[in-house]
């Protein structure tokens, strides 16, 4: 890939993250996207008319997005050839009633969600993003609508202690995430006539309504998180570095999301697949992907059926899908630290530049095994990328992806992969410009390449 393509790769990048502070906003930049080039919106609640040669998408709970190219030589019972990533990522979200009055100090109440490095939300410029519900009436009637909103300046910050107030703290700095967590929005100093409404600061109601065009009172609820209001760069001394927040897992999400769309962007890029394309961007990984739109929830295997369903009236015809699909599990990998070199294995230490990561778990915290990995080392093969494998040292326990859930829920074949990272999990993260570049072209030669390959290798037989 050329220098010029490189940049143009990673610049997208740049712009999707800037586009994304939260699950929501991910998922409506790539439903323009997809809409962008031709992917037709299908309602989950509604029939599906579907034909060979399309390409369709559709969301649920605006958190989730699934996108699929079917081939034009797809019938019941191919396979779907997936690339499954997540959109959310460790952060502070609103309570429901996040006002809280300490000292003539207006704080807003927040919870931890997912595992994050909550020190690293100390002193930064935080505002608030989200989705918001909004009473709406017109001519007598009432009805409710879903709106994103963000506010782009910066609006409340979480101030540290002075060491003058806490001489230990550099001895280890403990964060209690219930008192020491809270963002300061304001002073009532400045703020006499300041009141709640439905349990939030007034100005806080309010900055979000004038964002969203309506009166506070027309606002019924709604799901806000704080965000960093630093915006996303290309970074290093030699810009080779990617600094941002959500790396974890948006790199992931937007690398086969692209590869999605141009592996399916010309007329003849589908006329000789069998198979089906997909894209599965799933909410909640990090804590679990126990709802009703993470990967726990039937939403793959529905999505399955009712692709598979489309074409045919045998219910038989959806096992055999199964069977001949795939599924990369592609979630951010952790790259070698110089500083902390004891915490990876002596032999599986991936390094930023090193491409594509195979993570591996004897345990099945990761779901790939030597079937999986050996088609994504034959595609790094074939198109001359960079690949590197990773395993847990034995005194450290194993984080896991949405690839085991799938695998055991659904029934799949799949691999767990990632592009390698530093700082996993903190408020700001890097990785490396160019393993942004080979995974977009790892998971479009998975796509262009899977039904050929895989008619090759004999297993259950």
């Amino acid at each position: 890939m050329a220098d010029t393509e490189v940049s143009y790769v990673v610049s997208d990048f740049i712009g999707f993250l800037n586009a994304s502070p939260t699950a929501f906003h991910a998922v409506d930049e790539a439903k323009k996207r997809l809409q962008k080039v031709g992917y037709e919106q299908v309602i989950e609640r509604e029939d599906w008319k579907l034909e060979a040669g399309k390409r369709y998408f559709f969301t649920r709970n605006h958190s989730t997005i699934v996108a699929f190219a079917i081939g034009e030589k797809y019938v019941a019972g191919n396979g779907f050839h997936v690339v499954g990533a997540h959109t959310d990522s460790p952060c502070l979200k609103l309570k429901p009633v996040s006002k809280v009055k300490k000292a003539d100090y207006l704080e807003v109440g927040v919870q931890t969600y997912g595992g994050g490095l909550w020190h690293t939300w100390f002193d930064r410029d935080l505002t608030v993003a989200g989705r918001v519900m909004i009473r709406e009436e017109k001519d007598g009637s009432v009805s409710y609508s879903h709106r994103l909103v963000r506010i782009e300046e910066p609006i409340m910050r979480v101030p540290t202690l002075a060491i003058h107030l806490d001489r230990g703290v550099n001895d280890g700095f403990k964060v209690n995430t219930q008192s020491h967590l809270l963002p300061v929005l304001a002073t009532s100093v400045e703020l006499n006539k300041e009141f709640a409404e439905n349990g939030h600061h007034a100005i806080l109601t309010q900055m979000i309504a004038n964002k969203l065009g309506c009166q506070p009172d027309q606002i019924c609820d709604f799901e806000l998180q704080a965000c960093d209001t630093q915006p996303s760069i290309v970074a290093g001394a030699a810009k080779e570095f990617i600094f941002s927040g959500r790396l974890d897992n948006l790199c992931m999400s937007f690398c086969s999301l692209k590869a999605l769309i141009d592996a399916t962007s010309s007329e003849s890029d589908l006329e000789n697949e069998s198979g089906v394309r997909m894209v599965a961007l799933f909410d909640h990984e990090e804590v679990g992907s126990n709802s009703a739109q993470g990967a726990g929830s039937p939403a793959m295997l529905d999505a399955l059926s009712r692709i598979t369903n489309s074409f045919t009236s045998d219910s038989k015809m959806l096992t055999k899908a199964i069977q001949r699909s795939f599924l990369v599990s592609a979630d951010m990998a952790h790259a070698l630290h110089p500083n902390y070199m004891d915490k990876h294995e002596e032999s599986h230490q991936p390094k930023l530049h090193g491409g594509l990561v195979i993570k591996h778990n004897a345990n099945q915290r990761y779901a790939t095994n030597a079937v999986t990995s050996l088609i994504f080392r034959e595609i790094a093969m074939k198109h001359n990328l960079p690949i590197q494998d990773f395993v847990v040292r034995n005194d450290m326990p194993c984080g896991s992806t949405i690839g085991p859930i799938l695998a055991s829920g659904v029934g799949i074949r799949t691999i767990d992969v990632g592009a390698p990272q530093l700082s996993m999990h903190s408020i700001r993260e890097m990785c490396a410009v160019d393993d942004v570049k080979h995974s977009y072209e790892h998971f479009k030669a998975f796509f262009q390449e899977f039904s050929q390959l895989d008619a090759k290798i004999t297993v259950d037989t």
